[in-house]
């Protein structure tokens, strides 16, 4: 690695973890321990949403804001709403009736730690809990743009986004027939993609961008989001559960639908490191405001876990 490449790798680093701590605080504040009949629950949602995880899609949604100078608070608020609707999915991703898992980020799944019915709990009140943050006026003192973002994210994370993308996924799994590369393109844009481009977007709702920017940073979104799930599936297929901190191999064991498994390793790879590339493109006309962006679509395809 070239001094250049590493200072840069290690920007990165500190600005991710600065953001992550920052995003863990936030949803501290806004999932405040409870004491009563409800306690377990929100010991549940806590469990789940602070600590561990890279943060990716909340540190999306601060370098995008920070394009436009919105306020950290502001930010910070839709980065934990972010961040909820990504446990809630990883809680119920992790059930019994889905993939089954008892590892996440290090340590034992919600339904583990507590039991199945208080995790289905949690996760659905993550969910709704997270468009509270985003209506609510502390957020952004526009209402149009409370709207906008609570109905990009839903849209993102609904039947036409994530949870539609989870459904093909678990129909692929059960006819057991091989999907070609453009339906698991569309499996895994719905599924992880929606996501990541919401985040991606999310700072320039907040800061009223100008559409070419909007529209930039969301095709940024798109091409990081297909580049970090082909980056899951090489993971999943190459590292110990002990790097990344949950179960691996189980894509292969299962037969799910992947690029990893349809093209092989070393094709994977090359096509992520093309959406990178194109991820990186859509970036030109932020000057060096954009350098941890770019950063970050390298650190997509480098990581580890």
């Amino acid at each position: 690695m070239s001094t250049t490449t590493e200072a840069a790798s290690q920007s990165l680093s500190r600005a991710m973890a600065e953001a992550a701590a920052e995003i863990d605080q936030a949803l501290a504040v806004l999932l405040p321990p409870e004491e009563g009949a409800e306690a377990p629950l929100y010991a549940a949602m806590r469990y789940a949403a602070i600590g561990g995880g890279k943060r990716l899609r909340g540190f999306l949604v601060l370098e995008g804001a920070r394009q436009f100078a919105v306020s950290r608070q502001a930010a910070l608020r839709v980065a934990a709403a972010i961040e909820m609707v990504h446990a809630y999915s990883l809680v119920h991703d992790d059930l019994p009736a889905m993939d089954d898992d008892d590892l996440r980020r290090g340590k034992p799944t919600v339904h583990i730690a507590f039991d199945e019915a208080t995790a289905i709990l949690a996760g659905d009140a993550l969910q709704s809990h997270a468009f509270t943050v985003l209506a609510e006026e502390d957020t952004h003192p526009d209402p149009a743009v409370r709207a906008e973002l609570v109905r990009c994210l839903s849209r993102a994370a609904g039947p036409r986004g994530m949870c539609g993308g989870q459904m093909l996924d678990m129909l692929a799994e059960r006819a057991g027939a091989p999907l070609d590369e453009v339906a698991i393109g569309r499996l895994q844009t719905l599924k992880t993609g929606k996501l990541i481009e919401f985040a991606a977007e999310a700072g320039a709702i907040l800061g009223k961008a100008p559409l070419a920017q909007r529209h930039a940073l969301l095709a940024y979104g798109r091409d990081l989001g297909a580049a970090f799930q082909i980056a899951d599936d090489l993971l999943d297929a190459t590292v110990s559960a002990e790097e990344a901190g949950k179960a691996t191999g189980k894509d292969a064991e299962a037969g799910k639908a992947t690029l990893v498994g349809l093209l092989g390793l070393d094709r994977a790879r090359l096509q992520a490191e093309r959406l990178v590339a194109q991820a990186k493109g859509h970036l030109d006309g932020f000057g060096r405001r954009g350098d941890l962006l770019r950063m970050l679509a390298d650190f997509t395809i480098e990581r580890r876990s």
